[in-house]
């Protein structure tokens, strides 16, 4: 994105990576910014939304920031050890039921995507399955390839040549279509689970107040150039869909997101730290 941006606006985009604290680092630094269109923010819902309900207190909010188009969405892969005796996720279910806390589910921490989708996963088939929270999901995924627990809801990076390799079993995806990066593997509603699951998202924002002339000018290039085969390629190759459009889509896909994830986190009892 960064170098379409350069080409676009005839400047030199430069990309500074403030990682730390669940992103909650960088969207201080970007919230603080000046308004001048000179810069920009690459959220995600897992900060927009999840860390809303994670930290009692922030030192930003979504409020801080204006909108300016979707970039990319992604669904989760179930993935399990090979020693599950499972081949499906009807499989898993039967065997979950069966065995009530006896299979273990990693995730990349508490309240983590990964975390989420698996108490909705737990809630919509009626099963009890142990939560292990890892610090990040590569972890969770290295651990699940070695055999300490049975399955992840997995991001598609981590997960994928491993699937590839044999060493994890792809059972499902939770977005609304399979993935180009595991096309064999069947969408939830195929797999028999007909019930949305957390969407990733990634999304362009600006701090507040940043002029309306500079915000339509970068949605307008974000808009045309997510068509370009180029970016369709990479992103596919990191198992992401492409998406962007009007702000307004932006507001709308945080609104539900906080909504889901109300109900979420009340069910599964998840505390704020």
């Amino acid at each position: 994105i960064a170098q379409k941006l350069t080409d676009a606006l005839g400047r030199q985009v430069v990309v500074e990576n403030r990682g730390g604290a669940a992103a909650n680092i960088g969207h201080e630094i970007a919230a603080k910014s000046a308004p001048d269109g000179y810069t920009l923010l690459l959220t995600s819902g897992a900060a927009m939304v999840n860390n809303q309900f994670l930290y009692k207190k922030l030192s930003w909010e979504p409020a801080e920031f204006t909108p300016i188009s979707l970039v990319a969405s992604a669904g989760m892969v179930l993935v399990v050890h090979p020693s599950v005796p499972v081949t499906s996720v009807a499989q898993l279910i039967a065997l979950a039921r069966a065995k009530p806390d006896r299979l273990t589910a990693g995730s990349g921490g508490v309240g983590t995507t990964s975390h989420v989708t698996s108490e909705v996963f737990k809630s919509v088939t009626k099963t009890k399955i142990i939560h292990v929270p890892y610090k990040g999901g590569a972890l969770a995924v290295t651990d699940l390839v070695g055999g300490q627990i049975d399955l992840v809801f997995s991001d598609m990076v981590p997960s994928v040549p491993h699937v590839q390799s044999g060493r994890l079993r792809a059972l499902a995806v939770t977005s609304d279509q399979r993935s180009p990066t595991l096309p064999n593997v069947p969408t939830m509603p195929e797999a028999g689970v007909n019930h949305a699951f957390p969407s990733q998202w990634w999304a362009m924002v600006a701090p507040r107040g940043t002029p309306p002339a500079i915000l339509n000018r970068i949605n307008a290039d974000i808009v045309q150039f997510m068509k370009a085969p180029d970016i369709q390629e990479k992103y596919t190759a990191l198992g992401l869909f492409t998406r962007a459009g009007p702000p307004e889509q932006v507001l709308d896909t945080i609104k539900a997101g906080m909504a889901e994830m109300r109900e979420i986190v009340k069910a599964a009892g998840i505390q704020p730290e």
